[in-house]
């Protein structure tokens, strides 16, 4: 954050320029230097630096916040508004931050001032800081400057630690392939609460020095009106966003002067992006990457379709990516492997006790990503599914990715989940979520139907169909597969069994 802030400082100096379109307007760099500035001094103990916690909002507020924390040498942490109370006490024992900077409702919400005691000031345009006096050592990051949480398998939150140098690596990568120059304007539609999120855009935009569009909600319309008012020529979303900005397009081509739309994060069928990039008029990238090596597979804009939407790109330069068979060899293209990754990207660990805890890799520095990865002779890859991803019926697995993948393909289909129901007899069934493009409704007979017609084994044919208005998703817009296996459950459970 350090050097992407003096950056941005160096060229404020030069000449004023909108740094942020967000849903108060728009702000100047000077502006948000000067608001920097006042939150610099209000975390100040008369030391530099300092751990800061920051309730990462889609405003001005977060970008503002980053230029104190980076000018300051400080390192930033991010959490969304929607964390609940148990898991920012855990983030909190993680991080052990010098600093909480968050909107009054939230720093009541998580007891910050028992949590941090301290003096209190109106930041930020009434926003609160809470700051604790003593030493502030950040060097125990060992040269991290972002922790962004992420959820574990366990229910707590991980924070994942990133140095700058992992940021810069991502954020120009990307910049370079999607054929960026200094000044473009992108868009942050998603929570900017994640460290993907957060890298590709407030970290990117401020490489770029161009204005970052932001909107505060989801809203589709608003997220395309904006962009297209503001020339954005870029933007990252997840899978669903993509669908629903394609779909409230309807066919105008009013996102046409934007070079590509990255998309990640969740099952993606080449079918719906392939219509909802002709509707939006510009060009869908499926890509693959992680909180813990951020970014790291992309194809180019200029890929045909079938490498766009159909695989998950090539890796950046100077990141590896590889898959291991069961005996742990090399799986040659075309073979699925569990996969590994490393590269410049790649995280300096996770936050524990207020330090980093380093990752657990390879002995040749690989960092398993639990995908299974199939690889492909022209270099790209493909994401075939978590490696827990199965249902296991009758003590046979099944992929849960190939069920969503071939109803995905179904024209009527805008989006859908698979997820396990308990069976005394098989131990698990298959159920299926589903998200219709007409919203119109559909039954078990004509998902059955489709799959008969592609020729997916029966064996892999959901048992239970229910149509709902939206899948579960997280607070970062991804798919929420726990959240989607309680809704089944519950379904389910008020559901007459069709055998």
């Amino acid at each position: 954050m350090r050097q992407v802030a003096r950056e941005f400082h160096h060229r404020a100096e030069q000449e004023d320029f909108v740094a942020v379109i967000d849903d108060t307007g728009s702000h100047t760099a000077r502006e948000l230097l000067a608001e920097a500035a006042r939150l610099a001094e209000a975390m100040s103990t008369g030391e530099a630096g300092g751990t800061v916690l920051l309730q990462a909002d889609n405003s001005w507020r977060t970008v503002a916040a980053s230029l104190a924390v980076g000018l300051t040498g400080g390192v930033l942490a991010v959490v969304n508004r929607h964390t609940t109370r148990a898991e920012f006490a855990a983030a909190f024992e993680d991080i052990r931050p010098d600093a909480v900077v968050a909107e009054p409702s939230a720093t009541a919400e998580w007891t910050v001032p028992e949590l941090l005691p301290g003096r209190a000031e109106t930041v930020l345009d009434g926003w609160t800081c809470r700051s604790a006096a003593g030493d502030r050592d950040v060097s125990r990051w060992s040269g991290g400057v972002l922790i962004g949480l992420t959820s574990g398998s366990t229910g707590r939150p991980k924070g994942v630690v990133q140095s700058e140098e992992a940021l810069r690596y991502a954020g120009t990568s990307t910049i370079e392939i999607n054929g960026l120059t200094r000044g473009d304007a992108v868009a942050a539609i998603v929570p900017l609460s994640s460290t993907a999120a957060y890298c590709f855009g407030v970290y990117l935009s401020l490489l770029l020095g161009g204005p970052l569009v932001l909107a505060g909600k989801w809203d589709r319309a608003v997220a395309l009106r904006r962009m297209a008012e503001a020339e954005v020529r870029w933007t990252m979303c997840v899978p669903t966003m993509a669908l629903q900005m394609g779909a409230e397009a309807a066919g105008s081509g009013i996102l046409a002067g934007v070079r590509a739309i990255t998309v990640g994060g969740g099952p993606m069928d080449r079918g719906a992006l392939a219509r909802a990039e002709k509707s939006l008029g510009t060009k869908i990238l499926r890509v693959f990457g992680m909180s813990e090596c951020l970014g790291h597979t992309s194809p180019h804009p200029d890929d045909p379709e079938e490498i766009r939407l159909g695989r998950d790109g090539r890796p950046f330069p100077g990141t590896e990516l590889r898959a291991l068979t069961a005996d742990g060899a090399v799986a040659a293209p075309g073979v699925s492997g569990r996969a590994q990754v490393r590269g410049p990207s790649l995280f300096l660990g996770y936050a524990r006790d207020g330090r980093v805890e380093p990752p657990a890799l390879t002995q040749d520095g690989y960092f398993p990503t639990g995908d299974l990865l199939t690889t492909h002779e022209d270099g790209t890859v493909s994401i075939m599914g978590r490696e827990k991803d199965i249902i296991i019926r009758g003590g046979r697995n099944i992929d849960i990715t190939e069920i969503e993948r071939a109803v995905a393909g179904y024209p009527r289909v805008a989006r859908a989940c698979v997820a396990a129901v308990p069976d005394e007899v098989l131990g698990e069934r298959i159920a299926l979520l589903v998200v219709t493009e007409d919203g119109g409704g559909i039954d078990l007979a004509e998902v059955t139907g489709h799959l008969d017609s592609i020729g997916l084994p029966k064996n892999k044919w959901p048992e239970f169909v229910y149509d709902i208005e939206e899948l579960p998703q997280t607070k970062v817009g991804k798919l929420d597969r726990f959240g989607a296996r309680e809704l089944v459950r519950r379904l389910h459970a008020r559901t007459p069994d069709p055998a």
